[in-house]
């Protein structure tokens, strides 16, 4: 559970970074602000959770095949 939750908060990071680089590095606090006023203040979290799925899938079918390969 813990590898789950540090994999979903470096993806959330990952995010956030990089497509706002420029915001957080330039003027941190007016970007938190205007994250607070946002429309939709929930996207951060549906792109990650978005992004963490597909992964988990990944990981999943390459688990999946490895499996197929190791010797029992």
């Amino acid at each position: 559970m813990k590898k789950e939750i540090f994999i979903f908060i470096f993806l959330f990071l990952f995010l956030a970074l990089g497509m706002h680089m420029t915001q957080w590095l330039h003027h941190p606090l007016v970007h938190l602000r205007n994250l607070m006023t946002h429309k939709m203040p929930y996207h951060p979290l549906l792109y990650t959770t978005l992004l963490y799925l597909l992964v988990g899938l990944m990981r999943i079918l390459f688990y999946g095949i490895a499996k197929l390969f190791r010797k029992s």
